[in-house]
């Protein structure tokens, strides 16, 4: 194997220059058809001196998760899969709806008509966008009870949610883990970044829980009434311009390139062109990276019944694992008209909307009264 490590911008990295004794071979041709395959699609990458091909190489080895694919998490998969990351993983509760197209782009018209969930659809798309990638979308809402399952394994976590209440069960996770993640939010036409190391940098709780009383109540902060996409809009441009802020966070934490700078909390609003980027201290008195109170991964924090937006309640229910098909029959014979696909049936009982997912998670559209989303789906699901 023949490579200079100083020659950073060459296009021939060291996984590209094996030296293959008779060219003349099926493998040997097999080999060098893969090299100028390769070379090719990220040449211009390469190009950029701080990659380069050994960068480039790391990148295709290395792996991270993002929680949520909506406007940020589509733009931020997109970014990086086409960058050359060798795995991601997907991980979202939620279903493609015609009102998320505006933004969310890996999504199409036919993925709201066949109310795909949002992982299926962009593992998809993903997979054609690059076939050398190793992609997973996997439906479901992180919560205390799989968040091990759903982050573990995976060197680096990075924020596409929606709602703090998760945010701050991924913080937690980070910080007992050692992982770190990338936060990143945004609402109108604003949105901000943060990195996340734990054990060098301030953490999420650190940056919003700003009580000070060991004893006083998170919870909160993560429920408090901060403008949503519902309430306040969001457009497509702030997601795209935050999402690429977070896509080189990511590419410098797993090519070995991040500095001490590139930690601060970024914000950046689109329609006016404000941006700030502040360092965030650590706090003596952090619940998390202080005083290890982790309240929201053990479960201590995390309602039954979360609010999702669009006016929508979603009750966790994982007793126990549902047949689908069997509910659509139950439904249609009771005269309900019922949507269903392998991974969630739709139905509605005016002026509600429910879907249920084969999780037992159930989003109630049309409501934010988890009383009324609670007597919905006793009466259809059973208590």
């Amino acid at each position: 194997m023949a490579y200079d490590g100083n020659d950073r911008a060459g296009l021939q990295g060291y996984r590209h220059v094996w030296q293959v004794t008779s060219p003349t071979t099926q493998e040997g041709r097999t080999r060098q058809l893969m090299d100028a395959q390769w070379n090719e699609r990220y040449s211009r990458q390469i190009l950029f001196a701080e990659i380069g091909a050994a960068g480039q190489e790391r990148l295709g080895a290395s792996s991270a998760v993002i929680i949520g694919c909506g406007a940020l998490g589509t733009a931020l998969a997109n970014l990086l899969v086409r960058a050359g990351l060798g795995k991601l993983r997907i991980v979202d509760r939620d279903f493609v709806e015609a009102s998320n197209l505006q933004r969310q782009t890996l999504f199409e018209e036919a993925d709201a008509r066949e109310a795909l969930p949002k992982a299926v659809a962009a593992e998809r798309r993903l997979a054609a966008i690059n076939s050398e990638a190793t992609i997973e979308g996997v439906v479901d809402d992180v919560t205390p009870a799989n968040v091990h399952e759903l982050l573990g394994g995976f060197p680096l976590l990075l924020d596409g949610t929606d709602n703090f209440e998760t945010r701050l069960l991924i913080n937690d996770y980070s910080v007992t883990s050692g992982i770190p993640w990338v936060y990143a939010a945004v609402v109108a036409s604003y949105g901000v970044t943060m990195t996340i190391r734990p054990g060098e940098t301030a953490c999420l709780a650190c940056l919003i829980e700003l009580d000070s009383d060991p004893g006083a109540s998170e919870e909160s902060v993560a429920a408090g009434a901060e403008p949503t996409c519902d309430t306040a809009g969001v457009l497509g441009p702030a997601a795209g311009v935050i999402a690429s802020m977070e896509a080189i966070s990511a590419i410098k934490l797993l090519i070995g390139k991040f500095e001490a700078r590139d930690d601060r909390l970024a914000s950046y609003d689109v329609w006016s062109g404000r941006y700030q980027a502040i360092q965030v201290p650590r706090r003596a008195n952090c619940r998390a990276c202080a005083r290890h109170d982790f309240r929201f991964l053990n479960g201590e924090a995390q309602p039954h019944v979360t609010m999702c937006g669009r006016d929508s309640v979603q009750i966790h229910e994982r007793r126990r694992q549902l047949d689908l098909p069997a509910l659509a029959r139950s439904l249609a014979a009771a005269g309900s008209e019922v949507r269903h696909n392998e991974f969630l049936l739709r139905f509605h009982v005016p002026p509600y909307e429910l879907t249920v997912f084969s999780d037992g998670r159930t989003i109630v559209k049309g409501t934010r009264s988890p009383a009324v989303a609670r007597s919905l789906y006793a009466r259809y699901r059973g208590a």
